[in-house]
């Protein structure tokens, strides 16, 4: 709520929005469902979407499922998105994710630990490579952590005049 809240607050003053993201995204459980995860993360969707003012997305590291949709993803009509060359894009963690789709291969082999290994090598370099994302359009390119400064000057720069298209109304609803 606190992050809705201040993006919301943002949007209000027009001040641009900057995210860095390191998350491995929601927690599945019941614990987590009943203090309201989902709830909590429409509030934090909706307020991205509604957010007019320029926003800037830096993926660090992992950025996996619902929460990296949830960080002002290119999905939430972020203006530029950025990704480190060591950065995880992904629907889930390679780990979860190759025990899952590649479940045959690891019990069938004669060194399963080993086969789980190269099966989350190969998940990785197939699947949640920041390359793989630029070439889908999940981001809009890849960028040396050093460069990270100037560019999102440079996005700043750009989108400084940015004039929102969006639907005549007073205000939208938020998931309360």
């Amino acid at each position: 709520d606190k992050a809705a809240r201040f993006i919301r607050y943002c949007d209000a003053f027009n001040i641009p929005l900057c995210t860095l993201v390191d998350l491995p995204g929601y927690l599945p459980g019941i614990d987590q469902e009943h203090a309201g995860v989902i709830r909590h993360g429409a509030k934090l969707l909706y307020a991205y979407s509604e957010a007019s003012v320029p926003k800037m997305t830096v993926i660090l590291r992992k950025a996996y499922g619902g929460g990296y949709i949830a960080m002002s993803s290119r999905h939430l009509r972020a203006d530029f998105v950025f990704a480190w060359p060591g950065a995880e894009i992904a629907v889930m963690g390679p780990e979860g994710a190759a025990n899952i789709i590649f479940r045959k291969e690891i019990t069938e082999a004669a060194n399963p630990d080993e086969m789980r290994k190269l099966k989350v090598e190969e998940y990785k370099e197939k699947f949640a490579n920041p390359y793989v994302a630029a070439a889908k359009g999940y981001i809009d390119t890849v960028i040396e952590p050093e460069e990270t400064r100037k560019l999102l000057l440079h996005a700043l720069e750009v989108s400084s005049n940015k004039v929102a298209d969006r639907p005549f109304k007073k205000h939208g609803i938020p998931p309360f």
